[in-house]
């Protein structure tokens, strides 16, 4: 796997196309790049997760200058019917417990709409998707549903 793939647009195409061959814990991608242009591309779709997670994946990436960045994301991690929490890239300037990683937060319970808390590990500069996967797979460990035998040359939980 390239070191950052969001070197290029063409790398993290690439990237978002073979994320269900990487990971182990992913059983399915329906994540799609669609170029809106000469400088932008939308990333959208499901990752389904070992133990009935799902991670839904919203991201504008522009490429008009290299490396290439995110400008914009949305991710929401549910099981089964149940939102458990999502993260945004939308400013809260007004919020001070966000100021340390403006504008990247997380959305938790109770009252996931307005409960954000701020979310350090998530970046324009770098894919977020490796960092979902990564708390997804916590989770599913710590409740014991994964058994880590045969990785079939995918990462590991």
């Amino acid at each position: 796997m390239i070191d950052n793939p969001l070197r290029t647009d063409a790398d993290y195409e690439l990237f978002i196309y073979s994320v269900a061959e990487s990971y182990q814990s992913v059983e399915r991608s329906t994540l799609a790049f669609v170029r809106k242009g000469a400088t932008f591309a939308l990333i959208s779709g499901d990752l389904h997760l070992v133990g009935g997670y799902r991670i839904v994946v919203s991201e504008r990436i522009v490429y008009d200058r290299l490396p290439a960045e995110i400008d914009w994301y949305g991710y929401e991690v549910w099981r089964g019917g149940e939102k458990l929490y999502w993260y945004d890239s939308q400013p809260h300037p007004n919020e001070p417990k966000l100021r340390s990683t403006h504008p990247h937060h997380k959305h938790i319970p109770p009252d996931i709409k307005h409960n954000r808390i701020p979310a350090p590990q998530m970046s324009f500069a770098r894919p977020n998707l490796p960092v979902l996967i990564a708390e997804v797979e916590a989770i599913v460990h710590s409740q014991g549903n994964v058994d880590s035998g045969e990785t079939n040359g995918k990462n590991t939980l």
